[in-house]
């Protein structure tokens, strides 16, 4: 699968995939919208370069390339480890260390925890087993991984279209895309479908401070799909709000808790409350992956901090005094109270969303 455009699918384009080589490649999301280039992140420790630079990025990508590294990872392993028991202790290790490479996108733990339940399944239910036996089986699982996202992420898609006048005009922030989703998208996937629906959307895309993804890669997505839109900072959101031209609100997110507090870029909770003061409809589009099971609320959501070069700096070059200090959290929490709806494969899931987000949960799991 060696191109990015998957047109004859629909799917938009695929950010992980294998080559005929049988080599994980990553489109490199630093270099658009100005170049599409490749990432070769076969090697483990390059997959970690990769998540954590930003090679890939968005919370549903981000889960399905470390499900193909831990499954290449698996194979590599085989070759030099017989012991079952072994094994398994080293995929557990180094499934903590693709972990720990983005803190805030449950997804990524997701789709690892994951692998390592399918590779004790395997051990569990065929005693005679070989490590290369379960490598190879890991492989077809992490194809699931992307399979599945790509199935539910057009069916919440095609949900979230319902909540599209004829012309509305959505705001939205950073990138969710086909590109952050492996396929189709969950909060662009859903203007997505609302244009294929023939409901002609335009969209106003926040620039994304401070790695800038809705200018370089929302803007993008959408010119390769035809969808009017215009880029804005910001700190112009209000007033294209206060001034009648903005219909809706849709993101995407990175964790949800159980209560519906939803972590999404950092400058989603400034948007929420903005929306919230006019009126204006604010909704969440992700997977029922997405959700963290383990956490009441959103006080418990970890929060990335990156390098503060990322503010100080753009394109390679300073825009402020020598000796700057920055402050730089990657995302911000947003109080389930400021949510209008939950776009999921399930459903929209509305207030009290302890109650629905629980009920979506127990039936994702039959």
């Amino acid at each position: 699968m060696s191109s990015t455009v998957l047109t004859d699918l629909g799917l938009g384009t695929l950010p992980v995939f294998i080559d005929e080589n049988g080599r994980i490649q990553l489109i490199d999301q630093r270099k658009l919208p100005e170049t599409v280039e490749y990432f070769d992140a076969t090697l483990f420790d390059d997959m970690l370069v990769a998540i954590e630079t930003m090679v890939v990025r968005g919370a549903p990508s981000i889960g399905v390339a470390a499900g193909f590294s831990l499954a290449w990872e698996a194979a590599r392993l085989a070759q030099v480890e017989t012991d079952k028991n072994a094994f398994l202790k080293q995929l557990i290790a180094q499934g903590d260390k693709l972990k720990a490479t983005r803190p805030t996108a449950v997804n990524l733990a997701w789709a690892v925890d994951l692998i390592i339940d399918r590779a004790k399944m395997a051990m569990g239910n065929n005693p005679d087993i070989t490590t290369t036996q379960i490598a190879d089986y890991l492989k077809i699982e992490a194809q699931q991984v992307m399979n599945h996202h790509i199935s539910v992420n057009r069916s919440l898609s095609d949900i979230g279209a319902q909540f599209f006048k004829k012309n509305a005009r959505a705001l939205t922030h950073c990138n969710a895309g086909s590109l952050a989703t492996c396929g189709w998208g969950t909060a662009l996937g859903v203007i997505r479908s609302a244009h294929a629906f023939g409901l002609e959307p335009e969209v106003y895309v926040d620039e994304t401070r401070p790695r800038h993804q809705g200018a370089r890669l929302t803007m993008w997505e959408l010119k390769e799909d035809g969808i009017p839109s215009t880029l804005v900072c910001e700190s112009m959101a209000g007033h294209l709000m206060a001034d009648g031209k903005v219909d809706l609100v849709i993101t995407g997110a990175d964790r949800i808790a159980m209560n519906g507090d939803t972590a999404n870029k950092i400058g989603t909770y400034n948007l929420a409350v903005l929306a919230k003061y006019h009126k204006i409809p604010f909704y969440i589009a992700a997977p029922l992956s997405t959700v963290d099971a383990a956490l009441k609320n959103g006080k418990g959501i970890p929060i990335e901090h990156r390098h503060e070069s990322e503010v100080l700096m753009m394109s390679d070059r300073t825009i402020t005094v020598d000796g700057a200090r920055a402050y730089n959290p990657a995302f911000d929490v947003t109080p389930a109270k400021l949510i209008t709806a939950i776009i999921t494969e399930a459903g929209a899931l509305r207030p009290d969303y302890k109650k629905s987000i629980a009920e979506a949960m127990k039936t994702a799991l039959k």
